[in-house]
């Protein structure tokens, strides 16, 4: 797990459950590899990680992400860190992971914006800021006409190469009013951030990270080209390369 999504998952928590109330949480994807969720849960949650292979962290192991063995509205929170990219029908999952949760429960999903392919075993997506109200719409348009889109956020990377998509849910919309404080309100830095009920994205962000990265490269590439030694060499350059090819 990279340092952010560490953080964001630990400001969830902070934000969105009482650390002295004893809630029944679950993770999907919650095998531990360089941090786990577990670590900045509440002391008393009844904290149940779940994953498709054994491992440090995992206390339950399924094969079918689309088929989650635990009964209707049985769970207080859902999270799941880092997964989502990796689940081929991940749209299915969350009808899962709305399944189980309770009226009053809440779902966090934290997965990445870009960055590198790393199949673990597949990867599939990146999620941009609408991601999460097409979620909201999926989840209605299958009979949970209640579940709303609370907040999402295009996160700030740190250490590590990951921008992520954080998006919080929860299954009753009329509970809202009872939480008012968000994740992004408590953020210095964030893109593209959305609070139920506003139409318009905060701070908004035309290009990710890395799409501002490989802009700025090819800024570079051409003011080298408009420079007067490129100019110069140019044609010692395609001299060279007509050498090349002769050998």
């Amino acid at each position: 797990m990279h340092d952010t999504a560490l953080e964001y998952g630990g400001l969830f928590f902070k934000t969105y459950t009482d650390n002295g109330k004893s809630i029944k949480v679950l993770d999907l994807g919650s095998q531990d590899v360089n941090g786990s969720l577990r670590t900045v849960a509440p002391k008393k949650a009844e904290y149940v990680g779940v994953d498709f292979a054994d491992g440090k962290g995992v206390d339950v192991k399924i094969t079918d992400p689309y088929a989650l063995p635990f009964d209707d509205e049985s769970i207080d929170i859902v999270v799941s860190s880092s997964c989502f990219e990796h689940s081929e029908f991940f749209w299915l999952t969350f009808l899962e992971l709305i399944r189980i949760l309770k009226p009053s429960g809440f779902l966090y999903i934290n997965a990445p914006s870009n960055g590198n392919f790393h199949r673990y075993p597949v990867d599939c997506w990146r999620f941009y800021p609408d991601a999460g109200i097409a979620l909201e719409h999926w989840a209605i348009k299958n009979g949970y006409k209640d579940v709303a889109l609370v907040e999402s956020f295009i996160g700030v990377k740190k250490n590590d190469l990951w921008n992520d998509f954080v998006a919080v849910f929860i299954k009753s919309q009329e509970l809202i009013p009872l939480h008012n404080k968000k994740m992004i309100d408590q953020l210095d830095s964030y893109t593209n951030g959305y609070i139920f009920g506003n139409k318009e994205i905060i701070k908004f962000e035309e290009f990710s990270d890395d799409h501002l990265k490989n802009k700025a490269s090819e800024n570079r590439v051409r003011d080298i080209e408009k420079s007067i030694s490129w100019r110069i060499t140019k044609p010692l350059r395609s001299i060279k390369q007509i050498l090349k090819f002769i050998k």
